[in-house]
């Protein structure tokens, strides 16, 4: 039921007749490369997690009236 190294060979044998070696190899490097790029793009998310958010100045609200620390010139 299971696939064994008789169907694996025949599907790489009809692979590299379809595609050649030249190709297959240029498509396992991508493959191997956009892998990559996908855990390190994870990676770096999960050791940052606030990256996606924009930074926003801190605001605070005095007497009704919002200012921004970052505009304060008094």
């Amino acid at each position: 039921m299971g696939i064994g190294i008789g169907k694996l060979l025949v599907v790489l044998a009809i692979a590299i007749v379809i595609f050649g070696t030249k190709r297959l190899r240029n498509i396992g490097s991508d493959l191997g490369g956009a892998i990559k790029n996908f855990r390190t793009a994870l990676k770096d998310g999960e050791d940052n997690p606030t990256a996606d958010k924009p930074s926003e100045p801190e605001e605070t609200v005095i007497e009704g009236e919002v200012t921004s620390k970052t505009n304060e010139k008094n």
